[in-house]
């Protein structure tokens, strides 16, 4: 039974992360490009101050304790089939795709413009800081987006395999 609860709760962590970032890819970014360069940033300022809340850090650390944590629970418990090696791999993907990029990059360019001073910027700097985060943001996050949904579809098709 504490496996299937382990198990429930990883895969509602990942559920909310992959919806957070689907979220992002489908609407917030949508809408935050059809802002002005001045607006943009201000809002982007905004939303990565915001994001670093409790409930953010549930979602995002939980599931970087859970994943690795039901891999091995999963595995003491059921051995190394092939369900064992779907979780397995999911939580790689996880690691790598998600959290990996997101520390590696999206988190170096949200602090990059955190430390922009906006206030002071010219228009042409502003235009610059713009065309130097957004695109490469938003490419990131695709990638987390889809490495987050497919070690989601992973980790869930080892469970309906195992249960």
């Amino acid at each position: 039974m504490l496996i299937k609860i382990t198990l429930l709760i990883t895969t509602c962590l990942l559920a909310l992360m992959a919806g957070l970032f689907y979220a992002y890819a489908c609407s917030v970014n949508l809408g935050l490009g059809r802002l002005s360069d001045t607006e943009y940033l201000r809002a982007m300022q905004s939303i990565n101050r915001a994001i670093l809340n409790p409930w953010f850090f549930v979602s995002f650390f939980g599931t970087l304790i859970m994943m690795p944590f039901s891999t091995w629970y999963f595995h003491k418990v059921s051995g190394a089939d092939l369900s064992f090696y779907l979780i397995l791999a999911a939580t790689l993907v996880y690691y790598a795709g998600v959290f990996g990029v997101t520390v590696l990059g999206n988190v170096p360019l949200n602090q990059s413009l955190d430390r922009f001073d906006i206030g002071s910027a010219t228009l042409q700097e502003i235009d610059s800081k713009r065309r130097i985060f957004e695109m490469p943001w938003n490419k990131l996050n695709l990638i987390r987006t889809l490495a987050n949904l497919l070690s989601l579809m992973l980790f869930v098709g080892g469970v309906i395999k195992k249960y």
